[in-house]
């Protein structure tokens, strides 16, 4: 195709394989956001930040908005899905810690000698300089 055949049909490219950006946004509310909607009621605020609980729930929605995107020819992540999952993580996840659960000390049985072997470490090799430093070194 010569150069100049290119340039006319560009703008007859673009309309035609263009993402629609208002049906994305309003496919993606109906078709995924409501199912995810009535998961997470029914799952009930208070398991809302157990992942293990939400993450089949988080997977279909993320399916969902994939496969709207696919149909529709748009990008995904596009900016309506990336808004899509904003207004979602602010009224679902908003309160959630940002590692998906409270952190915490680690139980004893971890800890303990996480703390006493350096520590034993520390006043052996005290003991051992203070008392390679007495001995005499036989000077001539």
């Amino acid at each position: 195709m010569a150069p100049g055949l290119w340039l006319l049909l560009a703008p007859f490219l673009v309309v035609t394989t263009a993402c629609r950006d208002a049906d994305h946004s309003a496919l993606l509310r109906e078709l995924c956001l409501e199912p995810f909607r009535s998961d997470m009621e029914a799952l009930g605020e208070p398991l809302w930040c157990d992942w293990a609980k939400t993450i089949g729930t988080y997977e279909t929605l993320t399916r969902c908005s994939k496969l709207v995107s696919q149909q529709l020819r748009c990008f995904w992540p596009s900016p309506a899905v990336t808004r899509f999952f904003l207004v979602v993580h602010r009224h679902y996840f908003h309160t959630c810690p940002v590692s998906g659960r409270a952190l915490g000390d680690p139980p004893g049985s971890v800890l303990c000698p996480f703390i006493v072997l350096p520590t034993l470490v520390t006043l052996l090799a005290t003991l051992l300089v203070a008392w390679r430093s007495k001995r005499p070194e036989g000077v001539v």
